[in-house]
């Protein structure tokens, strides 16, 4: 009987442990797979802008856009753990909303830190493989062209504009830029052009341009 009894012990143990690796490996692969699809996600994306650039190098071309698809990694792992403190916290039962708004303050600066060390090192890189105007055109890419676009639109809208009031709006549009390239998401990258707008606005109001009729 205690054989047996041992013998079924053992069995439900082995069953067990070969479920569980099988459970591991079944996890891993699918995390191992998530990863080689974003890696072919921000790869493409990389590829993209740096062919905008219309390089003749393609040894530059390629190192170029690792920088670039690296950039997009490190920032992607800045947010991920920034949201994964947050959601640690919510998930503890009883905490209240106080708790979960200091750590999403405390959290957010943190990776603000991060993000603007890595924004240095990014450019620095860049600047080691491109010129100036092409590091440029890079921050094009990483936000759609939006500053282009909108400083073309507010010309077309508003042809009185002085030369002041040129210089002041693309060098709102240049600021919301450095920050709309860091961000985590299409929505958040138009989210600080939107931003800036409404001082380029606000801006051109109190030099008596009435924007609400534009």
């Amino acid at each position: 009987m205690k054989e047996c009894l041992s013998m079924l012990g053992t069995a439900l143990v082995v069953t067990l442990s070969v479920a569980t690796s099988h459970t591991a490996n079944s996890r891993n692969a699918a995390l191992q797979y998530e990863d080689t699809a974003y890696t072919r996600v921000i790869t493409q994306r990389a590829a993209k802008i740096v062919a905008g650039l219309g390089l003749a190098d393609s040894s530059v071309v390629l190192r170029s856009r690792d920088i670039i698809a690296g950039q997009y990694r490190d920032l992607n792992t800045i947010y991920t753990e920034r949201d994964a403190r947050i959601k640690e916290v919510k998930d503890r039962p009883g905490v209240d909303k106080q708790a979960i708004d200091s750590v999403k303050k405390i959290a957010g600066e943190d990776a603000d830190r991060e993000i603007a060390r890595l924004h240095g090192q990014f450019l620095a890189r860049l600047s080691r493989e491109l010129s100036p105007s092409q590091v440029e055109g890079v921050k094009d890419g990483m936000t759609y062209n939006v500053l282009h676009v909108t400083y073309r639109a507010y010309q077309e809208m508003l042809p009185d504009l002085t030369e002041e009031q040129k210089t002041r709006i693309l060098a709102d549009l240049t600021e919301a830029r450095e920050h709309a390239m860091d961000a985590e998401s299409s929505e958040k990258k138009h989210a600080w052009f939107g931003k800036y707008k409404g001082r380029i606005n606000n801006y051109l109001s109190a030099a008596g341009i009435d924007m609400k009729r534009k």
